[in-house]
């Protein structure tokens, strides 16, 4: 377990910087039919735009990887978004409990659908932690860019605000799930969903933070 810490550390130093190294944000690719390729173009333009904004060196292109593969370790922030249903093996749930215990970072984005079954298998993952709403205060909504009022509201489903959950293991945010707001919508392209400027903005800029905290190892509050 050490040797990974190591290893989350070195990319988190090389990611960064104008002598940086360049890495890859990463997309999970997970079982039980969801579309986890929903969202195309979303993470080459949040890897532009944090290239642009925290002065990272991410490829354009990401990283696609399975939620049972030890690959997931060499990424230190991986996103999964999608409409429908997520699975995992008791194989996959403790690969992706090490990942985050080893200081990796998953963010679950709700494509509208997902919500039903990212709950139970957060609970199979963690069985111990609740899934926490995460108040205005917390530093993931204050990094690079603030959001006093938590998170950017995207598109609209269900007449709900948006909600930023999370799953805090030994004083750590080790997974953030986007409920409400479809934030890898926001991201895409501005032509495939008609998104205004400002929209778009703000989903890249509230990705932004999220990159930040999850690379900056930040405390949870």
């Amino acid at each position: 377990m050490l040797n990974r810490f190591i290893a989350f550390a070195f990319l988190l130093v090389v990611s960064f910087g104008a002598n940086a190294q360049s890495m890859k944000l990463a997309l999970l690719k997970y079982g039980g039919g969801g579309d986890w390729y929903a969202n195309p173009t979303s993470l080459k333009n949040l890897a532009a735009f944090c290239n642009q904004q925290l002065r990272t060196r991410f490829d354009a292109q990401e990283a696609q990887v399975d939620a049972g593969s030890p690959e997931i370790f060499n990424y230190p922030f991986v996103h999964m978004t999608g409409h429908g249903r997520w699975e995992v093996t008791e194989a996959e749930a403790q690969n992706l409990r090490k990942y985050m215990e080893a200081g990796g970072f998953l963010h679950i984005d709700d494509n509208y659908g997902l919500d039903q079954y990212v709950r139970p298998v957060l609970k199979k993952i963690f069985p111990e932690l609740a899934l926490v709403e995460l108040p205005f205060t917390h530093p993931i909504y204050h990094q690079k860019f603030t959001f006093s009022n938590g998170l950017p509201k995207v598109h609209e489903h269900d007449k709900k605000p948006p909600k930023g959950y999370g799953l805090i293991y030994k004083g750590r945010l080790v997974c953030f799930y986007s409920f409400e707001t479809d934030l890898g919508d926001g991201w895409e392209d501005p032509e495939v969903h008609k998104d205004t400027p400002e929209k778009h903005t703000l989903a890249l800029q509230m990705g932004a933070n999220l990159v930040q905290y999850a690379f900056n190892g930040a405390s949870a509050k």
